[in-house]
């Protein structure tokens, strides 16, 4: 848990200071300053892989902190939705984390609304309101 615990920590400070202009900024100046070594090292095959090199790497630890982030925000959107749904008067507590459903579940669900959805579009078209519930 130590370990997990050291990764998020990192992940979200590193997350916060990518983000920042100056980070863009300081990003922007290392390339102005190899374009300008450029005709110091006479444009040669070790400048270009100097650039290629530094910039794949920094690709490759962005992906995993872009995913990590992603991952964060995405459960607690999930588990706000879920405290919304739950604390809702009538709404469904069987819709409370469907993403951890199958995708057989899912489509069975899926299916339902989708019911729900096309009945409530007819009855816009002749005039029937469409906030009630669907049970009452």
């Amino acid at each position: 848990m130590a370990n997990n615990n050291w990764y998020a920590n990192t992940a979200k400070a590193a997350s916060r200071y990518a983000g920042r202009p100056v980070t863009f900024f300081m990003a922007a100046l290392v390339i102005v300053v190899w374009i300008v070594t450029g005709p110091l090292f006479g444009f040669s095959d070790t400048w270009q892989l100097v650039i290629n090199t530094g910039t794949t790497i920094v690709t490759f630890l962005m992906v995993f902190l872009i995913q990590n982030s992603q991952n964060r925000d995405t459960e607690a959107i999930q588990i706000k939705l879920d405290e919304l749904i739950r604390a809702t008067q009538g709404a469904h507590n069987a819709l409370l984390d469907l993403e951890e459903l199958n995708e057989e579940s899912l489509d069975t669900f899926r299916t339902k609304y989708q019911a729900l959805a096309t009945t409530a579009r007819r009855g816009l078209l002749t005039g029937q309101r469409d906030t009630d519930t669907p049970e009452a």
